[in-house]
């Protein structure tokens, strides 16, 4: 941190509300209530709770630019603004790296009691909301299974626990279609059921509990996971032996969640991290050996790239990954081989990005090179510097399986030894194609799976073997829940669903969605929209309680996918809503990429097609500024903050949950996570023109003087390694600062004090934090009593 004082120095909506499947509905209508704007109108008195006052120093500043005190201002020296300048930075002092502060931990516990107090009348509510989404779970269920040699492998869970139990059973006894259980916690699901792993044991005497990978060795006899007992994702290696239940290896230190077995049960492949928390080593462990006399395997210097691992889905291969946002280098060691030998596929390009996957003796190569607007799919030799010999993967018909065009994205490949799965996009709807392959790579057929449904969530369902002749898919809608549906590798009409995920109390014909778009204010921009809603409670021509979503960053996408946690706010009358907008991935790279996607330059097209679709959604009478609320997580946040900035008018109640809201202050700092690999995201600030840009849209910068603002709920996590806790801590401070106390909402900051970026573990705290977040909402928006 380089905190000093600055004494020292100086459109319209384009589709109705008549569901595009009455057949699987879901969703919920409104019926306008008596006086809506009661709730947060006296916000300073309202329950008899004040809000804590932070400290405001306004002699504090974060330079930005050529700071010579700062070891990493950015790969650019000489795009860097000198001499620096002076970003206004009044609650800085709220930063704690190593959370030791006491004066910050009492202004966090006075902004949690202030928070409880406030909302202390929705304890009934909280409770129901809670009673409900635990209702629409079935709390003692398991996963599909999923084959590996003479196992099968799935999870479980237990009515009354909170964690996860890991399970195998011979898959001898998978029966050809839907497995016949009982439902009964003490009975098996498949017959020779055992343990290999108890996520609730492992929680016992913790308040935090993860386990990132879970993997079986090659002969099956040991587990390796790694699991994190605190949320700042730093975890513990461990090796079990299945056989005695005994743990039998530990590796400590600063490690990230992968874990990968090599050839035998000897080997382990994993990664550590640097002070930033980024994985930058590789390194191989002999099982029984000390972790001092590891073997690195592989250092990446550049704190723009991360390191990723994974090995091959024929085994063959352990593929070490380094990526920046823009550009890739994959290492790969060959299983076959006795000696350990990192080689390389292909140099690191510039702007090239690339991945790996293996098949019969070829590399499976998805790249954009050429600076294509999405990934095409390529092949070549599996030998090291192959970059020369890449060549696109024919499509039967002619020319190439995927061009990387902006006709069709691809995201993922699953090679087979007889066949080739590949996952993407095509319409803005996520989609799966099965390519028939010779033995020499060569495309014999290739076809696309298609569904019923308009819009859809569908990917990859545990495929965990090569060589097999058919592959699972998960598939859910907004109306859909989720199952899971095995296809015949050379019949893509025979399909079998092995699993439904069963929704107590659920009844689909309740429910409808729609899909459509909004025209973006620059004229020529589609913005995708889906919604859902309850039939029943629809009332047309009339405004609707609505809950407005949305993400928009680093070209993840926000997809029509099925949530029961949804379910009270749609039978409450609330029409809930997922605006698509640029700066995900949803239409592709280009939705994402410049110039006409929404990072670095053109970031603001992400905040101004929220905005957009939320005065649409008004405009065209859907909804009304009084009635809508709205919510973003993490980079969620950031469009949260920005697009309530730009209109707070819009919007009656809005939650921030772990957001990225400090924007300035985290880009020109280094030594926080994240910072150094999202200047290729983001942009530097510590160059003007990034400087310039970024200080119009960080939000804790542009709180309006003087403004009235929607009731706020911003969340955070003490341990929060991704979005530090000061951010939504900052940020709370500055909107009662800045608004118009006597006309705003109430402004709560809520901070877990146990948990990290992903909130609670524990499944029932998580449905607890939930209830509360849906009980502010419908609080703000006169829905308590509902």
């Amino acid at each position: 941190q380089l905190l000093i004082s600055s004494a020292t120095l100086r459109p319209t909506l384009a589709f109705a509300f008549a569901s595009a499947r009455p057949q699987t509905p879901f969703g919920a209508s409104i019926t306008r209530r008596g006086r809506l704007m009661s709730s947060s109108t006296t916000n300073n008195v309202e329950h008899g709770a004040l809000p804590p006052v932070a400290d405001r120093d306004e002699s504090l500043v974060t330079l930005c630019g050529a700071v010579a005190a700062r070891t990493n201002n950015g790969p650019n020296a000489d795009k860097l603004m000198d001499p620096p300048r002076s970003l206004p930075d009044p609650y800085g002092w709220m930063r704690s790296d190593d959370r030791s502060s006491e004066k910050v931990k009492a202004h966090l516990e006075a902004e949690n009691e202030y928070t409880k107090a406030k909302n202390a009348h929705l304890e009934d509510l909280r409770s129901r909301l809670y009673d409900e989404m635990i209702g629409f779970v079935q709390e003692t269920d398991y996963t599909t299974p999923s084959t590996r040699g003479p196992w099968a492998y799935y999870t479980r869970t237990f009515e009354g626990k909170s964690y996860k139990v890991h399970c195998r059973a011979p898959a001898a006894s998978l029966p050809a279609g839907k497995i016949e259980w009982d439902g009964k916690a003490d009975s098996p699901v498949l017959e020779g059921e055992e343990v290999t792993l108890d996520e609730n044991a492992l929680a016992e005497g913790h308040s935090y509990c993860s386990v990132g990978s879970c993997k079986p060795s090659p002969s099956q006899k040991f587990l390796a996971y790694s699991l994190d007992n605190v949320g700042g994702e730093t975890y513990t290696i461990y090796v079990k032996d299945l056989s005695t239940g005994e743990v039998v290896e530990k590796l400590e230190g600063d490690i990230d969640s992968t874990v990968v077995w090599g050839a035998d049960d000897n080997t382990l492949f994993y990664c550590k991290m640097d002070k930033s928390h980024r994985p930058y080593q590789a390194f191989v462990h002999k099982v029984g050996s000390d972790s001092s006399a590891d073997t690195l395997l592989f250092e990446e210097p550049d704190e723009l790239f991360w390191l990723g691992m994974g090995k091959s889905q024929d085994g063959s291969y352990i593929f070490i990954e380094s990526g920046s946002k823009e550009t890739t280098e994959v290492q790969y060691v060959d299983l076959m081989q006795e000696s350990v030998e990192v080689k390389c596929v292909a140099k690191r390009r510039p702007k090239t990005l690339y991945e790996v996957e293996h098949r019969l003796g070829r590399w499976i190569i998805s790249t954009n090179h050429g600076g294509l607007p999405n990934m095409k799919l390529s092949s070549c030799p599996a030998v090291p510097d192959s970059a020369d010999q890449w060549e696109d993967l024919a499509s039967p018909g002619g020319g190439s399986l995927f061009e990387g065009d902006y006709v069709k994205s691809l995201d993922a490949v699953l090679p087979l030894k007889g066949h080739l799965v590949a996952y993407g996009r095509e319409g803005g709807i996520p989609r799966v194609w099965v390519a028939r392959m010779s033995e020499a790579g060569a495309v014999t057929k290739f076809d696309r799976l298609e569904f019923a449904e308009e819009a859809y969530d569908v990917g990859g369902g545990g495929n965990l073997e090569f060589d097999v002749a058919t592959f699972k898919v998960s598939y859910d809608s907004m109306v859909t829940p989720p199952s899971t549906i095995r296809i015949d590798l050379d019949d893509l009409g025979e399909r079998t669903v092995v699993k439904e995920k069963k929704v107590p109390g659920y009844d689909p014909d309740k429910y409808a969605c729609s899909r459509g778009t909004v025209m973006s204010r620059d004229g020529k921009t589609e913005i995708p929209v889906s919604m859902v809603w309850n039939k029943a409670l629809r009332k047309e021509g009339q405004p609707q309680h609505l809950h407005l979503y949305g993400y928009g960053s680093y070209g993840a996408c926000m997809e029509a996918y099925f949530s029961s946690s949804r379910l009270p706010l749609l039978d409450r009358g609330i029409v809930y809503v997922v605006a698509h907008v640029r700066g995900g991935g949803e239409m592709g790279r280009q939705w994402y990429e410049e110039p006409n996607g929404a990072k670095y330059l053109c970031k603001k097209n992400t905040f101004n097609d929220f905005v957009d679709v939320a005065r649409s959604l008004q405009d065209s009478g859907v909804t009304a500024p009084e009635i809508m609320s709205t919510e973003g997580r993490s980079a969620g946040g950031l469009l949260i903050g920005a697009s309530v900035n730009q209109a707070p008018e819009l919007f009656r109640v809005a939650i921030f949950g772990v957001p990225f809201v400090d924007v300035m202050a985290t880009m020109v700092d280094a030594t926080i996570p994240l910072t150094c690999v999202e200047w290729e995201e983001w942009g530097n600030p510590n160059e003007e023109k990034y400087y310039e840009y970024m200080s119009e849209y960080s939000p804790v910068n542009n709180v309006k003087e003087g403004a009235v603002y929607p009731s706020c709920l911003l969340t955070g996590g003490l341990h929060d390694p991704r979005v530090q806790y000061w951010e939504p801590s900052k940020m709370a401070a500055e909107l009662r600062h800045k608004m118009d106390t006597e006309k705003s909402g109430d402004i709560c900051l809520k901070m877990d004090m146990t948990a990290g970026h992903f909130s609670a573990s524990d499944r029932y705290k998580y449905y607890r934090e939930l209830a509360f977040d849906w009980a502010f909402v419908l609080d703000k928006l006169g829905l308590s009593g509902v």
